[in-house]
């Protein structure tokens, strides 16, 4: 069997379970007050290049919803897009977290919206008038949910139309590893150098067992985190398992590592299907996801051969305003992750060539 229809699917990288294990076998400050905790919160320190603020959740859903809520009161709103997975994947968390809070949709191709559509959207929404949400934070997601991402200069002039209307940026960045890579970037540059005010730094998709961090820029917009965490459930008592996994996340750059892999071969297979006629690819393949539209008898093929991948919606939104998806054609996620093999990759590919 080979399964690509998520990077959740593989489990932990040897060096985090050995960073648990080891953690575990003596005993430790609890509820986050642990040195493997702190440690992380320090390397994170070096790693963005300023003091941060860095809290620690089992889930990356729990780390977008409590983020959004640091900024928006239940009379706020949020800005995203309108496939993001805060918006389509986190069953109302984002809504319950802030009290009640708008999340208000932006459509645009490839899971991104332009400085134009931002602008539109913020529009409708006049400060200070009553019968209106307030706007309060702008939702990116890199990666998006279409495998794309927003360039530095995106990111810039998007933070520069929060700021003018006195809004914060989030960043979700489930799979921020694999986007800082392709950029060719630095963490700094890709954040707050760039205008982002708190992110969500994602490592459970690219190796750790459950290990998600809210990261603040600026401390002091961190106050009363605390307590938002612990009245959500996720203040862990054994917090050292949180902090271990990080600690060993960061450490001689596995999640550089990790994810540099699963960049590779996703390429791979980017690459492999763009030589076949029958099989076209709506997004550019950015970081670690593969969306390919294909022949019923492809998909077909694949099912017989127990290769996995996760039925895409036919009717995204952000498919580009040309493609049309036909009723024998199947459109497939195919996402790569630390684990995936190259001769795995092969195999898909001549799977599909047969076909």
């Amino acid at each position: 069997m080979i399964n690509l229809a998520s990077d959740n699917v593989v489990g932990a990288s040897r060096e985090i379970l050995d960073a648990i294990a080891a953690a575990n076998a003596a005993p430790e400050a609890s509820y986050g007050a642990d040195r493997f905790s702190r440690e992380a919160e320090a390397r994170l320190g070096q790693i963005f290049e300023r003091d941060v603020k860095v809290f620690l959740v089992a889930t990356g859903t729990a780390a977008n919803a409590l983020a959004l809520s640091a900024f928006t009161p239940p009379w706020g709103a949020v800005f995203c897009h309108e496939e993001s997975h805060i918006a389509d994947d986190e069953c109302g968390a984002p809504e319950m977290y802030t009290a009640g809070a708008k999340l208000v949709g932006i459509r645009g191709e490839a899971g991104k919206f332009s400085t134009h559509d931002l602008e539109h959207a913020l529009k409708r929404f006049p400060r200070g008038v009553t019968k209106a949400v307030q706007p309060s934070l702008v939702s990116l997601s890199q990666v998006t949910e279409c495998g794309t991402l927003y360039t530095l200069d995106e990111i810039k002039a998007l933070a520069a139309v929060a700021k003018r209307y006195d809004i914060a940026v989030h960043m979700d960045g489930a799979r921020f590893a694999n986007a800082l890579l392709s950029l060719g970037c630095s963490p700094a540059e890709m954040t707050w150098k760039s205008g982002v005010d708190v992110l969500s730094f994602g490592a459970t998709k690219n190796g750790a067992l459950a290990c998600e961090a809210v990261i603040f820029f600026d401390p002091k917009k961190a106050q009363d985190f605390d307590f938002r965490r612990k009245r959500s459930g996720h203040t862990l008592s054994k917090g050292r398992l949180f902090g271990a996994q990080l600690l060993a996340y960061l450490e001689k750059d596995l999640w550089l590592a990790n994810a540099r892999h699963a960049n590779a071969m996703a390429k791979q297979l980017s690459d492999g299907f763009a030589k076949m006629n029958s099989i076209r690819m709506p997004w550019k393949t950015e970081a670690n996801e593969v969306f390919a539209i294909m022949p019923k008898r492809v998909s077909d093929a694949f099912s017989q051969a127990k290769i996995f991948a996760a039925p895409w919606y036919k009717e995204s939104i952000s498919l580009p305003h040309n493609e049309h998806i036909k009723e024998d054609e199947h459109f497939l996620r195919f996402v790569t992750s630390y684990a995936t093999k190259a001769e795995e990759i092969e195999t898909i590919l001549k799977t599909a060539r047969a076909a």
